[in-house]
């Protein structure tokens, strides 16, 4: 099953668990079912609850965030994850700030999806990642789709905090083979299994992680890189690496983390975005606070470069974080 064919089945499953369930975006009816295929079949099965909309993320939003003040629960998908930032207000100020901001705890069941990232051509306008915007705001939750995280209980957990949410979707993910079979554990291919570290953070490895030379965390559609990452090291330098996948960007627990990082000689975060006020930085500091009696050497960040993304392939894989660039910031975190 393909990482979208998953999500599919997910919004599927939540349709029928919560029966008040509303689904907005442009263009989320059948036959088109999303950009992306993710809404694939929900209008037919509930038509009166999902709902194509005018190209307005801020209106799209902002009904969304209404019917979620009202009680209701509701997903929200914006086509491309650029085009959240016209929606900033009505997650920011409105849907995060209510939950708190009338004297009482109040449910928000607000879910924003975002398909994010660069690898598909789509230039500076369609390709960004921006986590980093919304790292750090009261009330808003943000998690990451991953291959290694089944979406059905995500959404689950999502859907059932109650609270106003903003799922990441890397673009690079759809097509990709789902590696969770909803047992938590399991093959990624023929060199690597995975685990979990905590119900939250899935753990892959190809030896014993404890003796791992170097610790890679690595969310979503960089999961994937990472992980090539740590192929490449292992067979070509010898250093080993376990890779570390969150479901969990914000806000983010680094205590299941930290008896297996104290061990660690190496630890190196790896985000597509561009440096500067990033989770990553956000993590690197929590962890050098929690780990620097016992760090080698500072917690070493990959970014993408800092700079648009273009849509020739040549020029667009020049600026995007790859497997090579946390190759060797791994290999130099590790070296010191």
């Amino acid at each position: 099953m393909r990482v979208v064919e998953n999500l599919n089945a997910a919004l599927h499953g939540a349709f029928a668990d919560y029966p008040g369930l509303t689904l907005l975006g442009e263009d989320v009816s059948d036959p088109y079912g999303g950009a992306f295929k993710a809404t694939k079949g929900l209008s037919s099965r509930w038509p009166d609850r999902v709902l194509s909309t005018p190209l307005s993320e801020g209106g799209i939003v902002g009904v969304g965030a209404g019917l979620a003040l009202a009680g209701a629960p509701a997903i929200v998908e914006i086509m491309f994850a650029d085009f959240i930032a016209l929606a900033f207000d009505q997650i920011v100020n409105f849907a995060a700030k209510s939950v708190s901001m009338y004297g009482r705890h109040l449910p928000m069941p607000l879910t924003v999806r975002c398909p994010t990232g660069g690898g598909r051509g789509y230039g500076p306008t369609h390709s960004q990642s921006p986590q980093k915007h919304f790292i750090g705001v009261p009330g808003l939750s943000l998690y990451e789709l991953s291959p290694l995280h089944d979406s059905a209980a995500l959404l689950r957990r999502v859907l059932g905090s109650a609270e106003p949410a903003i799922v990441f979707e890397d673009k690079v993910l759809y097509t990709q083979r789902m590696l969770d079979d909803g047992t938590g554990s399991g093959e990624v291919d023929d060199l690597f299994s995975f685990d979990r570290l905590s119900p939250d953070v899935a753990r892959v490895y190809a030896e014993d992680p404890s003796t791992a030379d170097c610790v890679l965390i690595a969310p979503g559609g960089v999961a994937q890189r990472a992980i090539a990452a740590a192929r490449s090291l292992l067979l070509e330098e010898e250093v080993t690496c376990q890779v570390l996948v969150p479901a969990t960007l914000y806000p983010f627990d680094v205590a299941p983390l930290l008896p297996t990082l104290r061990r660690a000689p190496a630890v190196v975060i790896a985000e597509e975005s561009t440096a500067g006020g990033t989770w990553g930085a956000e993590v690197a500091h929590r962890l050098h606070r929690e780990l620097w009696p016992t760090l080698h050497g500072p917690v070493a960040l990959a970014h993408s470069a800092d700079s648009i993304i273009p849509t020739a392939p040549h020029l667009e894989a020049d600026m995007l974080l790859s497997a090579a660039d946390i190759h060797r910031t791994a290999l130099e975190a590790v070296r010191g």
